[in-house]
């Protein structure tokens, strides 16, 4: 039965598949993939647990613990509740969803390339779009807490007349009128315009050059594009490929009709070169730059009278380079955007019947989550290392990984951390242009295998606190292993003494105004990041408390040029601005703790003082804070409607680090958090608590968890040593 012949509800909220049939599988390294079960005898074989019913939306129906005395009653409570959701290999499960640009490369990948789905899965994932779509216009944003654009509505619709939706379903004739009022799909961004050209529903020549031949420059060249942010040149090497060769999909009746749809005009008289640099207004965070419009105005004119030997040369690297990253990471790719394009390469090259082709499948998989909206494309494979680092050191700052009913669970978790950390450097080192792994801790699982400076610096302290600081724990990760870690760490600081994100910077600065993208900010280049260098901070600081005499003097040389590149990007009313994180708020609590570890507090240092004046000018009468996500897109303090836990919780754990002398800031936000606990221990959802790009907001569920359990701890430890402070 196709699609196109069921009745798909006019409400999201109808579940289209029977929830208690999911089941989420986890490997030994943390691979997550969701699987329906079909019959009763599966199901009985394979009984749902919390864990599947907690990301599914299924009541646990615990019983209601005893009400907290204190804060940290109220942590214990916590974690009595999240031990639920630990996986029996030690880490914790969870979304890592938000961004509405990346099902569209999904179901537009793989409809291009033959690689079906499930019966459920295409269910769940056209209940996702109709439960996220706006509920004003019908349309669909950047990412879930976005205004309508041309982007998200543009292939989104694609999206759900792909998966079998009619046209003339009430959620989509509302959303294509929002597509028409923003002006049709000729004014979707770049990314955009390249997926609806690998899907023949956008002429090639509405797209700005993407010549593979920057892969042939010398690598000396400023603009070589291996100086370029990995992220941005991971999916630029398949994009330039199948630009090259001008890829489409072959023409089919479902094509016919959605270039009548998607536009306001007829297709065949669309003057499709003039739509090269046509964005939406609603769309467009970073315009083009004169610099980017002269370059593309030269390459432009080079396109036509490309010289066939070079293009060949060109493209023959693109394709190695796809294949050296699909085997550096199992075929998870660094991300799902650069995953569905490299199989749409290695569909065209390799067939498929090939066996890079069974593996892209296969691996699809680890992208899928379901939740209680539907099934979802994630912004990687989880972010398994990220959670659990920060859950056990709350435990292990608050004490309760001391006590006997959490040891094991504390030990598990070690236990996981051990078989994470990557040990080598990839496959293809030099040659796909990467940067070193041997010691590193990566952002998901040891499979995807990508060096991040601040996961490592969390896993290297998650370690050693589980090692150092619980009773019985195993020492699994050696004394040589942490060693290697440390290693690496030294070599990723940048010139100006920041840490950035995958690997130091190699781009000249200007690099940045030739930002083609139009929706992403800072995408050209690594930047130094204030949290990711306090992560850094912090782990060498703990680090040489246990092991002071390997490399101390390069250790304090790098701390003493990290933390003087903390001093000077706090700004001028004491805050910093997080990246990857929502924001300011965020960026505190990283920035008070390092601080802290080199002798800086409130008392003792005027940038520990000003971050929490900065601080408490934004507590609310609640006593809680609220950043809007705008926040990230000004570098300008925008309240939220609502206050937000998390972000309360990282608000107070800054000004418990700085050891801020007064208590009643903090007992006003235990207060709150405390307020917010429902009777079974747990916290609900509230608004997005990751950024990426300056633009997109992304989530992270289990910081409601870590975050909540880590503050309140603290929170009584602190307020207790106050008190102590003023006995007589």
């Amino acid at each position: 039965m196709s699609y196109a012949s069921l009745d798909i509800p006019t409400s999201g909220e109808t579940s289209f598949t029977d929830y208690s049939r999911w089941r989420l599988r986890s490997s030994e390294d943390g691979r997550h993939t969701w699987h329906y079960l079909k019959t009763d005898e599966e199901c009985q074989a394979w009984p749902q647990t919390n864990l599947d019913k907690y990301w599914l939306g299924i009541p646990l129906n615990l019983p209601a613990l005893p009400p907290p005395k204190n804060a940290l009653d109220a942590a214990r409570n916590g974690y009595k509740f999240y031990k639920h959701l630990q996986d029996a290999d030690g880490h914790w499960p969870g979304e890592y969803g938000g961004p509405m640009f990346l099902m569209p490369g999904l179901v537009i990948g793989s409809y291009v390339t033959g690689m079906g789905f499930t019966h459920e899965e295409k269910l769940e994932m056209i209940r996702y779009l109709l439960n996220r779509a706006h509920p004003d216009d019908g349309g669909w944003g950047l990412h879930i807490e976005g205004h309508s654009t041309v982007f998200g509505t543009a292939l989104n619709y694609v999206v759900m007349r792909i998966l079998g939706v009619s046209a003339e379903h009430p959620a989509l004739v509302k959303a294509r009128a929002t597509l028409h009022k923003l002006g049709g799909a000729t004014g979707v961004p770049s990314w955009g315009k390249f997926w609806l050209s690998i899907l023949n529903v956008y002429d090639w020549e509405g797209n700005n050059p993407i010549p593979p031949e920057l892969w042939v420059f010398p690598d000396v060249l400023p603009i070589h594009p291996h100086r370029w942010w990995i992220h941005t040149r991971t999916v630029y090497i398949p994009m330039a490929y199948l630009y090259g060769m001008r890829y489409k999909m072959e023409e089919n009746d479902l094509i016919l009709a959605l270039r009548q749809e998607l536009y306001t005009q007829d297709y065949y008289s669309i003057d499709w070169p003039a739509q090269r640099n046509n964005i939406c207004e609603a769309d467009l965070y970073v315009p083009h730059t004169k610099l980017f419009d002269i370059l593309y105005a030269i390459l432009g004119v080079y396109e036509p009278c490309a010289l066939p030997p070079l293009r060949k040369a060109a493209m023959e690297k693109c394709y190695r380079l796809v294949v050296q990253e699909d085997e550096n990471t199992g075929y998870q790719t660094l991300g799902p955007v650069s995953k569905m394009m490299n199989l749409i390469v290695r569909a065209h090259v390799d067939g498929r019947e090939s066996e890079a082709y069974r593996l892209h499948a296969e691996k699809r998989a680890d992208f899928m989550w379901v939740g209680p909206e539907g099934m979802r494309m994630c912004g990687t494979n989880g972010s398994q290392l990220w959670d659990i680092a920060f859950i056990t050191e709350a435990l292990v700052e608050t004490g309760l990984g001391e006590e006997e009913e959490n040891r094991e669970s504390l030990i598990q978790a070690l236990r996981w951390l051990d078989q994470c950390q990557l040990q080598n450097n990839p496959k293809y080192y030099e040659s796909s242009y990467r940067h070193a792994t041997k010691g590193a801790w990566p952002f998901s699982t040891r499979t995807q295998g990508y060096t991040v400076s601040d996961t490592t610096g969390e896993g290297l302290k998650a370690v050693m606190y589980i090692q150092e600081h619980v009773e019985s724990a195993p020492r699994l990760v050696s004394e040589r292993r942490l060693c290697d870690t440390v290693d690496l760490l030294l070599d990723m600081q940048n010139y100006d003494g920041g840490f950035a994100s995958y690997e130091i910077i190699r781009g000249p600065k200007w690099l940045e105004y030739l930002n083609p993208a139009e929706v992403f900010g800072a995408i050209m280049i690594e930047h130094s990041y204030p949290e990711c260098t306090t992560s850094v901070i912090t782990a060498l600081s703990i680090f040489r408390k246990t092991y002071p005499n390997y490399r101390a003097a390069d250790i304090q040389h790098v701390i003493d040029r990290a933390v003087d590149f903390l001093h000077k990007s706090q700004s001028p009313e004491g805050g910093w601005v997080g990246s990857w994180g929502i924001c300011f708020t965020y960026a505190a609590q990283f920035a008070c703790e390092s601080l802290a570890l080199v002798g800086e507090t409130y008392s003792t240092s005027t940038y520990a003082r000003k971050a929490c004046e900065f601080l408490l000018k934004h507590q609310r009468a609640d006593g809680g804070w609220g950043e809007s996500y705008k926040t990230c897109e000004t570098s300008i303090w925008v309240e939220h409607e609502n206050t937000q836990v998390v972000q309360t919780c990282w608000a107070t754990m800054a000004l418990i680090y700085a050891q801020y002398p007064k208590p009643e800031p903090i007992e006003r936000a235990v207060r709150l958090v405390m307020s917010r606990q429902n009777s079974d221990g747990s916290w609900n959802q509230e608004a997005m608590e990751g950024i990426f790009n300056k633009s997109v907001t992304i989530a992270y569920p289990n910081f409601k968890f870590s975050f909540t359990i880590w503050m309140l701890g603290r929170a009584h430890l602190y307020l207790e040593e106050l008190r102590a402070r003023k006995s007589p």
